[in-house]
């Protein structure tokens, strides 16, 4: 394993999560060997190092485009993602999307270890994958979520890859729209005939890009949770397993939290674009009659949402910052005069569950779906939805 990495001189670029579990896997096969670290925690010039080395292995959250002036002719870029995928014994089975991968890889880990293959999970979701490959044999099945900077500058596609959705996202990390969305092309880009793709047929990126594949192509539809677990049905039928009755819920993703005061709560933190928080409306129906939305802004639109919401029986609105306002402005732009939502701008999410339970009637439903990213009040999506639960449990 690795035989072209023994006489090189390496650098892990980056240390995050993924840097470490690389510097301990390379430990593990090479004891003797000095791995160096470039990380811009240790080093504001870091970059400048790295034209000293061989392999540079990079980790997903620094753009290709960032490192490559730095790197000089006949060196080797190449990641954490990449190494497992040309060394890994087993099957892969991929799984990405702008949202929904980490419960559809989590539904296939569940189908498959419910049928008694041996899989494991791996990537964002799973454990660390590098360190899975020293006793990975061939009826091994690794279950791995990917983003779209793991799969960005990937030269291998996984034996079966799930390709979800893809909406406008990470724009900041890509220069244009287009270039992440062949990010997550790679996925199915070098597939075979020997290979499978279950795709979002519904969804015209990704059909185009299914277009292009020449694996075996199984077309799957649904909303939200629908879709997810049609292709971990998908996946049963091609290991020859039965598919499980009830599937675990991931938190944060549509939870509901439970019934209070006569009111449903639903934490849905993870949605950050607009897409998902239609998605999630479209799920539950005209219930919903007050919805907390807002976060970090991204500079992307609202309009496909505002538009939802003047449809939809929501009646109560709240709103953090800073997309709250833009949120309210994009209404507006579409609202017949008629038509009028109670608005309430917050800053914590105390003041938020408060207002949720004076405005919203027994018998009906309170969505947290953001519709932006968590960053400023909130540590991360995790930390909002965990307020939110402990706020609507301490208020009831």
């Amino acid at each position: 394993m690795l035989e072209k990495f023994k006489n090189k001189k390496i650098v892990i670029l980056g240390f995050g999560k993924e840097g470490r579990d690389t510097l301990r896997f390379l430990k593990k096969i090479f004891p003797k060997k000095k791995i160096d670290v470039a990380d811009q925690k240790f080093d504001k010039n870091y970059l400048k190092k790295i034209k000293d080395y061989n392999i540079i292995i990079k980790s997903p959250g620094i753009p290709f485009k960032v490192v490559k002036p730095f790197t000089v002719k006949k060196q080797k870029v190449t990641s954490q993602t990449e190494i497992f995928f040309e060394n890994c014994p087993g099957k892969i089975i991929g799984v990405t999307g702008t949202k929904g991968k980490s419960t559809t890889a989590f539904w296939i880990y569940q189908v498959l270890k419910n049928g008694g293959i041996k899989a494991h999970l791996v990537g964002n979701i799973g454990k660390p994958v590098l360190l899975s490959l020293l006793k990975a044999k061939k009826d091994d099945v690794f279950v791995y979520e990917l983003s779209s900077f793991q799969l960005a500058n990937l030269r291998k596609s996984p034996h079966i890859a799930v390709l979800l959705n893809i909406y406008p996202e990470h724009l900041d990390y890509y220069g244009n729209f287009a270039e992440y969305v062949e990010a997550k092309a790679n996925i199915a880009k070098y597939q075979s005939k020997k290979d499978y793709l279950i795709y979002n047929c519904r969804d015209s990126k990704v059909k185009k890009i299914a277009k292009r594949s020449k694996a075996r192509k199984i077309p799957i539809e649904g909303k939200y949770y629908e879709l997810n677990q049609r292709a971990a049905e998908a996946v049963a039928k091609i290991f020859k397993v039965p598919t499980v009755k009830k599937f675990k819920m991931l938190p944060h993703r549509l939870e509901l939290v439970g019934k209070f005061k006569g009111i449903e709560f639903y934490n849905d933190s993870l949605s950050t674009i607009s897409e998902t928080t239609i998605e999630a409306l479209d799920f539950l129906g005209d219930n919903v009659q007050t919805l907390i939305l807002g976060g970090f802004d991204r500079g992307l639109s609202f309009d496909g949402l505002a538009k939802r919401l003047i449809k939809s029986n929501v009646k109560t609105l709240i709103l953090f910052p800073d997309t709250g306002r833009r949120i309210k402005q994009a209404i507006k732009k579409f609202q017949i005069p008629l038509l009028k939502f109670q608005y309430f701008f917050v800053k914590d999410m105390k003041k938020a569950v408060e207002l949720a339970y004076r405005h919203t009637n027994k018998g009906k439903t309170c969505l947290l779906s953001p519709a932006s990213p968590s960053f400023g009040i909130f540590k991360d999506y995790a930390d909002r939805g965990n307020q939110f639960k402990k706020f609507i449990k301490m208020l009831k």
